[in-house]
């Protein structure tokens, strides 16, 4: 059977829910949206001197500043987002500190909660890194 999905009206972005799935938590099934691609590389949480904070949630939360950082250079915002690809190397770590990641996430992007994959990984280039976070956003063509 062929679904019709509706094209993105210009600058917005949509989440994506099939009908009859479970209702995502913190994240979105899919996005679509109409305008320039913004992507960034794997960003880790080390501050402007290259020094990491300690701890999974103090590095989610500067690995999500240095990504707005990234978006706003490309004159985009959090809204924008589309996607994010996290990379840890503790899984473990990562569910142990929902609650205090979701907060982080939502105080640096606020409710806006693209497609998101999480992968556990043996470890990063970056020796002191706990994460790494990749992001797509499109952002519109009239900005």
């Amino acid at each position: 059977m062929k679904t019709t999905i509706p094209s993105a009206s210009p600058g917005r972005v949509e989440p994506l829910h099939p009908k009859n799935w479970p209702q995502p938590k913190g994240y979105s099934n899919g996005m679509m949206a109409e305008g320039r691609l913004l992507v960034t590389g794997g960003i880790v949480g080390w501050d402007e001197a290259g020094v990491f904070p300690q701890g999974f949630v103090a590095q989610a939360r500067q690995t999500l500043l240095n990504i707005r950082s990234i978006l706003a250079e490309g004159g985009a915002g959090p809204q924008h987002l589309m996607r994010l690809t996290w990379y840890v190397v503790d899984i473990d770590d990562y569910l142990a500190n929902l609650r205090d990641l979701g907060k982080a996430y939502r105080e640096v992007l606020g409710p806006h909660y693209p497609a998101m994959a999480l992968v556990q990984v043996v470890r990063l280039v970056e020796k002191e890194a706990l994460l790494e976070i990749e992001a797509t956003a499109v952002v519109p063509k009239s900005i």
